[in-house]
């Protein structure tokens, strides 16, 4: 059998970094993790090939090698989906289609053969014993959450690991938190199922020997969901393999604000090799974390927790949202000035929107204000629903709020901000000449034809001074500012 894997297009988002990895010389952020799983859950005897359109075209004659072809893709991907099943219709393909857009929405899609849904572990074997018997099914589904234990190493040899600005691996599934509009409870449930330190170790393993070098996303949607687990099998274990191989990647993931309460397991977190962790911030408005159910942020003081993981060593990256129904107009300035005083660099702050299979789904649809489906892009200044604020003026007061955010003044002010508190441990610096070539680029795009370019010199000036050995980062959330910029004139229209 002949299978052709393929990963649709992404629009551009504010994590594609689409304009920040052309300083590298990249083409997409990250590989399709979820395709280079299912690949190695596929017989062994099989070809494979991988074509992902964030990096490659997709050509007439990689589909006529093909006996298979498997797509799988996310909300934000839709509208690729669609032109590539398109093209899989018109040159007679069988096509298997799974992955979290599918899972929510895969009765809008006719022209797919077999539909391969939730967690694979449960449901590609059962696909793949009916394909062998010719008899397989339209639609596999599954009700349980299985466990992580048996989960292989990704086929890493399918991706052009070149191409891409990071890696990434999972560790966990599942949050033990009930946020109304997140879908991961939904998708992988309450209880936090990890894989055990050993798998974890053998995927950093393949990666080294692929040859890879540099950042590594742990993809977890609550990394911290089974700290037990967490501190005494996977840290232990992961400090030592650094320490072993010399540390040859640097990790991030997402977490909840909680772990800010756990000094130690921050500390452990960090000498593993963690230097950035994405916090769902969403609102510094009590009622709108009572609204949404965000428990695990409530009465706290938010600026200081944050505060105290960039001390320990941490860039916390944020996510915020607006058109809460209990939102009033001054939660445009009350979120610019959260974020400013926090010095979370990286703020992505979107427009509410309800996901399928989600309790704020449900509820809207109860009281009948769904419009339609949602575009899954965070930052497009979109909603599927009817909201209680005006939607022009929630919509004006997004624009408004996504622009003084990246603004040159506000968004050098607060790189500055952060670069105070943020202490990581200290490491042998090597000398990286892509890292140099991309400073380079930037010191011409941004210190001599871009309007920041007094931002910009002045961010790196204070910065040699002030804190020397973080000036690689300063020059990163340069060009990071370049790409938010990008996205947020692209509201403006």
């Amino acid at each position: 059998m002949k299978v052709l894997m393929l990963y649709p297009e992404f629009p551009d988002t504010f994590w594609s970094f689409k304009h920040a990895l052309k300083f590298v010389r990249k083409r997409a952020s990250l590989p399709p993790l979820g395709l280079l799983t299912i690949g190695a859950m596929l017989p062994e005897a099989w070809d494979k090939r991988l074509i992902d359109l964030n990096v490659t075209r997709l050509h007439d004659a990689d589909l006529a090698w093909a006996d298979l072809v498997f797509v799988s893709a996310m909300i934000a991907q839709r509208d690729s989906v669609r032109a590539v099943l398109a093209r899989c219709r018109a040159a007679g393909k069988t096509v298997v289609a799974g992955g979290p857009l599918f899972t929510s929405e895969h009765a809008d899609f006719d022209n797919v053969d077999h539909f391969v849904l939730n967690e694979a572990e449960v449901t590609l074997p059962d696909f793949l014993r009916d394909l062998e018997a010719g008899q397989a099914k339209p639609l596999y589904t599954a009700t349980g959450f299985p466990s992580l234990h048996d989960t292989p190493v990704p086929l890493w040899r399918l991706a052009d690991l070149r191409r891409y600005g990071s890696m990434c691996i999972q560790y966990s599934r599942g949050c033990p938190f009930d946020c109304e509009f997140c879908d991961v409870t939904a998708k992988f449930g309450h209880r936090s199922r990890t894989k055990s330190a050993a798998q974890v170790l053998a995927e950093l393993d393949a990666l080294a020997a692929a040859g890879w070098r540099g950042s590594v996303f742990f993809v977890d949607d609550n990394f911290i969901g089974n700290k037990r687990r967490l501190r005494e099998d996977l840290l232990p274990a992961l400090t030592a393999w650094q320490r072993r191989r010399r540390h040859p990647f640097s990790f991030y993931t997402e977490a909840s604000i909680n772990l800010a309460d756990d000094e130690p397991l921050t500390q452990a977190i960090v000498a593993a090799g963690f230097d950035t962790v994405f916090i769902g911030i969403e609102t510094p408005d009590e009622a709108g974390l009572a609204e949404c159910n965000k428990r695990q942020n409530r009465g706290r003081d938010l600026i200081e927790d944050i505060k105290r993981l960039q001390r320990a060593g941490l860039e916390v990256q944020g996510g915020f949202i607006v058109g809460f129904d209990s939102d009033t107009l001054s939660i445009f300035r009350r979120q610019v000035e959260f974020i400013q005083q926090s010095g979370i660099v990286t703020a992505m702050v979107g427009m509410l929107t309800a996901l399928p299979g989600t309790k704020l789904f449900e509820r809207l649809q109860r009281e009948g204000r769904l419009l339609g489906p949602s575009s899954g892009n965070n930052v497009d200044g979109t909603t599927n629903f009817l909201t209680r604020m005006d939607l022009q003026a929630l919509r004006d007061g997004y624009r408004n709020l996504m622009a003084t955010l990246y603004e040159p003044g506000p968004y050098y002010r607060r790189v500055r901000t952060f670069l105070r508190e943020f202490h990581p441990p200290k490491v042998a610096l090597r000398f990286d000449p892509k890292a140099y070539a991309a400073f380079l680029r930037s010191a011409v795009r941004l210190g001599v034809i871009g309007r920041e370019r007094y931002q910009y010199w002045k961010l790196l000036a204070w910065t040699l001074f002030r804190r020397p050995l973080l000036l690689r980062t300063a020059v990163t959330f340069a060009i990071y500012g370049h790409h938010f910029r990008r996205c947020a004139a692209a509201l403006a229209g």
